[in-house]
């Protein structure tokens, strides 16, 4: 990254909504206040309804395009073929009132197989001419896979950042904390998505709570859980989908009071307890440790037990959501359906866990006609 950005990142994707339409007046407050506070990074997509549009109107209004740095992500499932680049990159360019994007991603590209698919149809040398002109200053990608597709996608090409969900819940799901360690080791800078969950770690369990009531410092559980994140050096910006002012004011001062290894022993071991309490009611007892990877079928088994233990303790609906995401949004689907029963796994897994019966599980609870009608219409928008 070529300019010092804050380390805390407004996240435009929770932009509160009235009549179904995003309240352009209450985003603008709320940015303004950020960007007042030192906030410098804002982050959105193309697929965020009304996002960049309202992004670029607040920029205009305040006149502030040099102040701020855009992150916003190309839709590169939808792409067929290359003229749908420049296709998704002007609009994009229009929306945002801009003719040039500081951070550009390849939005949730989960594998090695979709860059290639990309590098197949020209990506490579259209993010060369993008940068030589200037209108992409960095390049990177969003994620949402296992570690070890997150360390063949870094391998992959000479990125510039990425993007990766990372709390106290996901150290070892997802890209986890060796993926942010690998980053960091090859000088790759990290910007974290999900820092809270989505909230799941404001409103935590009453035994989970109490674990954190109980330490001398009170805070509250969005600043134990945002001091997590910013303890790790390797991480240089925490995105926070801000749809208050209040939430703005508290982050501002969490950001400001953080940093690398700033949190105690006493204070890293309350996050154990918390997570005990959390997972009291996990179904699989999987630690996403990975051993059991590769799978022969390429099921992603980490992953699906994750989705599945988030679906009891997060709803449904957000395991499901995930469980989606994360096994069929890319090409080569990993979901526990693929299991063929052969055992591999089993042989390998630390915790010694039935791993076949968990995935009938499951598949039980996620592969439903829903799932397959969801399947069908991912494998329609990513053909080419």
């Amino acid at each position: 990254m070529n300019q010092k950005l804050s380390v805390l990142g407004f996240g435009c994707m929770r932009f509160t909504r009235k009549g179904g339409s995003i309240d352009q007046d209450k985003a603008e407050r709320e940015m303004k206040r950020a960007l007042d506070l030192g906030v410098n990074y804002f982050d959105t997509a193309y697929v965020y309804p009304g996002s960049e549009v309202c992004l670029g109107k607040f920029i205009k209004r305040y006149g502030c395009r040099e102040q701020i740095s855009i992150a916003t992500k190309l839709p590169h499932y939808r792409v067929k073929q290359t003229a749908d680049f420049d296709r998704y990159f002007d609009e994009e360019l229009e929306r945002l009132q801009t003719d040039y994007i500081d951070y550009y991603l390849m939005h949730m590209m989960n594998d090695r197989q979709s860059w290639n698919r990309l590098a197949e149809l020209g990506i490579i040398e259209w993010i060369e001419q993008k940068k030589k002109s200037g209108a992409i200053r960095n390049i990177g990608f969003s994620f949402h896979g296992g570690t070890e597709s997150f360390r063949e996608l870094l391998d992959a090409y000479d990125w510039e950042f990425c993007q990766i969900q990372f709390n106290y819940m996901d150290e070892h799901a997802q890209a986890g904390v060796e993926g942010l360690k690998y980053a960091g080791e090859k000088g790759i800078p990290v910007v974290v998505m999900e820092p809270l969950r989505g909230g799941r770690l404001v409103h935590l369990p009453p035994k989970a709570a109490a674990e954190f009531s109980k330490m001398p410092q009170q805070r509250s559980a969005a600043e134990w859980g945002l001091r997590w994140i910013w303890n790790h050096p390797e991480v240089t910006v925490v995105l926070s989908g801000m749809n208050d002012l209040s939430q703005v004011e508290e982050n501002c001062r969490i950001a400001a009071e953080s940093g690398p290894d700033h949190l105690s022993k006493k204070e890293l071991a309350v996050y154990d307890r918390v997570l005990r309490e959390i997972h009291a009611a996990v179904k699989v007892g999987c630690t996403g440790c990975g051993y059991c990877q590769p799978c022969p079928q390429g099921v992603d088994i980490p992953n699906c037990f994750s989705s599945y233990n988030n679906s009891y303790s997060d709803g449904y609906v957000t395991g499901f959501r995930e469980y989606l995401m994360c096994t069929a949004m890319r090409k080569d689907k990993s979901y526990a359906g693929l299991c063929v029963g052969c055992g591999a796994c089993e042989k390998h897994c630390p915790q010694q866990l039935p791993v076949r019966q968990d995935l009938k599980r499951v598949r039980r609870r996620f592969e439903t006609p829903v799932f397959a009608v969801a399947r069908r219409i991912v494998d329609m928008v990513m053909r080419y």
